[in-house]
């Protein structure tokens, strides 16, 4: 299994969204970074665990868990010239952009924010804490995911 962080800005869609979709599950969409791509095309599996990070906001940070529900297959955002997503060198017969569903698990019983996860040497090397890192979907650890968790008790 492999772990995720996925960032989402809250006025745009929010674990709140996420929670009031039908079966509690959406596709992910309107990724436009290719390495980000990349990872939900070509790594992300059904069953992979993801931290659902609120960015661009008051307090950033970690604010729910979900789980991969169906592996990458074409963003059809792209194909919508009426879509804010939309890409007009997008092809249906080779798509450019990709996306995953995910399904709701349960908030964190506080938001674990970007601040805090700052101070702790532990998550040395993740990815969401170095400089200029801009990416909307990041690898995270099993280490770090595991104390990540850990911190939500404290």
């Amino acid at each position: 299994m492999n772990y995720w962080l996925m960032k989402s800005e809250p006025e745009a869609f929010s674990i709140d969204d996420l929670r009031q979709m039908a079966d509690q599950t959406e596709h992910w969409d309107g990724v436009r970074n290719y390495q980000a791509r990349n990872m939900m095309r070509d790594v992300m599996k059904c069953g992979d665990l993801v931290f659902f990070y609120h960015s661009n906001c008051a307090e950033p940070g970690i604010v729910g868990i979900m789980e991969v529900v169906r592996e990458s297959y074409p963003d059809f955002t792209a194909f919508d010239p009426d879509s804010k997503y939309y890409d007009p060198k997008s092809d249906g017969s080779n798509p450019r952009w990709f996306m995953v569903d995910i399904r709701f698990i349960r908030e964190l019983k506080h938001t674990i924010a970007l601040a805090e996860l700052k101070n702790y040497p532990q998550l040395e090397g993740m990815q969401l804490l170095r400089k200029g890192n801009r990416l909307s979907i990041l690898p995270v650890s099993a280490e770090h995911w595991a104390f990540i968790l850990d911190q939500e008790s404290s």
